[in-house]
């Protein structure tokens, strides 16, 4: 299965009020494994930013002046996201920016071109209720280093984000063992049945005699507790 693990960075909170994307990021994961190939663009977004955001992720306009803007990436983007299943923080907020950069170019929603979204927020809302779920508390609670976590960075996030998933999803693995099926083991005639004669060797008189003093012996210095002769 090909995940793509997604964020973004925007001018504010909501795309209705006119914000748009600055940061992009998306990082590549097949089979729960990281393969090292990700998608990472700022973007020129052709307004101000809010001093809110700007104050969770340190971008300014300033920086933002020669990058591209989304209409000159958007086929990029969405070659690379393509037929993966997107794996979200908050993913209704990721996805309704992406949604709206889209609906400006005449194009479809992001959902039409990968296989699902999955919200990591829900998701851990549903494993931890009623504590704090933010990437910072799952990044502590799971035991990732995000030592280097100082202000929001979409590439940094998302980099995150995966290990986080891998952790809470972890189960999952051992789900998908216990489902494979087991190699069956198939008992046949045939394979109980020795493929040469089997020969039985009987003692001699002089062996028999020699086990029969042995055991003479041994209830000797047991005085009379020889199991074998009990038995016999």
């Amino acid at each position: 299965m090909r995940q793509i693990i997604l964020d973004t960075e925007t001018t504010g909170l909501s795309p209705a009020l006119g914000h748009r994307i600055i940061e992009v990021a998306a990082v590549e994961m097949i089979n729960r494994r990281l393969t090292g190939n990700h998608y990472h663009c700022y973007l020129n977004p052709e307004r101000e930013i809010d001093s809110g955001a700007q104050q969770v992720h340190g971008i300014s306009l300033e920086f933002l002046q020669d990058k591209p803007k989304f209409s000159e990436v958007s086929q990029e983007f969405l070659t690379f996201v393509a037929g993966g299943e997107l794996v979200i923080h908050n993913a209704p907020f990721d996805v309704g920016f992406l949604n709206h950069e889209l609906a400006l170019l005449s194009l479809e929603p992001v959902e039409t071109y990968c296989a699902g979204v999955v919200d990591t927020l829900k998701l851990a809302k549903e494993l931890h209720p009623g504590q704090k779920n933010n990437l910072d508390a799952l990044c502590r609670r799971y035991e990732v280093d995000n030592s280097n976590r100082t202000l929001h960075g979409a590439l940094l996030d998302a980099e995150l984000l995966a290990e986080v998933y891998l952790a809470m999803t972890r189960g999952q693995e051992s789900l998908m063992i216990e489902m494979a099926p087991a190699a069956q083991s198939i008992t046949t005639e045939a394979s109980l049945t020795p493929s040469l004669p089997l020969h039985v060797l009987y003692a001699s008189a002089e062996e028999l005699a020699a086990h029969a003093a042995l055991l003479g012996d041994i209830d000797k210095a047991s005085k009379g507790a020889c199991v074998w002769n009990k038995l016999e």
